[in-house]
């Protein structure tokens, strides 16, 4: 009887233990859908710039005709701290050198670079980082390989800033943090990856480049708004305060007096630039240069 009482009592604690590991597990699952949001990448990368044609399943309306970088004038403020050490001042322009030291790591908002071919090298630039996809989320960066143009292998983040040790790391990146993310959360994916690239090339000087406007007739106008951009790109300023790199507050030169997105740098779809768009904003980093 003691040995069938034996058994017993050890079935009884495999059961409750088997029980407990399952909670565990399911509490494991909710606990990550809390934290990385739907996962759902509402942006895209942007049409070719190859007769202005957009890729399946965007906007087919036309791309706006800009007026050139050297014609726009600064919009609305961004609310940015221009009292910050790390906010990049204005410069004397750097010029097209400047330029051509810089690598953009970043979404489809930055793979529009290598699309329109505004840098040297044109559309088949080496100095743009995406994904195959074209877009890259916030919060799966450590999880994402991007499309290292030097072999046309896919790496690792880590792994390419190791391989190629950038002078200069353009991060634009967050626009779809700012429909998922609270604070905290935003602010440690970014931290984490701009202490994974000084870990990876501690020389590499990091620009934490601002997210930048939608148009007022953006699809998604409700999940990514621009007070929602100009509160995230705050956020981006405090972590380049924390990690000792620093900001560009390039989104004030593609705004509008509210605050939106200049419907001359758009491309259509109410969120990606056109080739003005971007050329103002290479004009911007060139005149506020991280010398």
């Amino acid at each position: 009887m003691n040995r069938k009482n034996n058994q017993n009592a050890l079935y009884l604690v495999w059961a409750i233990a088997i029980v407990a590991c399952l909670l565990v597990v399911l509490f494991s699952l909710l606990f990550a859908s809390f934290t990385y949001g739907s996962g759902v990448d509402i942006t895209t990368a942007p049409p070719s710039a190859e007769g202005g044609s957009p890729a399946p399943g965007e906007s087919s309306a036309p791309s706006g005709e800009g007026e050139g970088a050297g014609s726009e004038t600064p919009g609305a403020s961004t609310g940015i701290d221009t009292t910050s050490a790390a906010l990049l001042p204005e410069t004397e322009d750097a010029g097209q050198e400047y330029i051509d030291r810089l690598t953009f790591l970043g979404d489809s908002t930055t793979n529009g670079l290598r699309e329109y071919g505004v840098l040297s090298g044109g559309t088949s630039t080496t100095q743009v980082w995406t994904p195959s996809s074209g877009t890259l989320t916030l919060y799966f960066w450590n999880a994402a390989s991007i499309v290292y143009p030097d072999t046309g292998e896919e790496l690792t983040i880590e792994d390419a800033v190791a391989a190629k040790r950038p002078e200069y790391l353009v991060i634009t990146l967050g626009v779809n943090g700012v429909a998922e993310l609270e604070e905290d959360a935003f602010k440690l994916y970014y931290t984490d990856l701009v202490n994974a690239v000084l870990e990876a090339s501690p020389t590499t000087r990091i620009i934490c480049n601002s997210i930048y406007p939608v148009e007022n007739d953006y699809q998604y106008i409700d999940q990514i708004s621009n007070e929602k951009i100009d509160t995230a790109n705050g956020w981006i300023l405090d972590v380049a305060e924390a990690t000792g790199t620093r900001y560009a507050d390039s989104c004030s030169v593609l705004k509008a007096e509210d605050g939106s997105l200049r419907e001359d740098y758009g491309n259509g779809d109410g969120i990606h630039l056109n080739a003005d768009g971007y050329n103002a904003v290479l004009q911007y980093l060139r005149t506020h240069a991280y010398l």
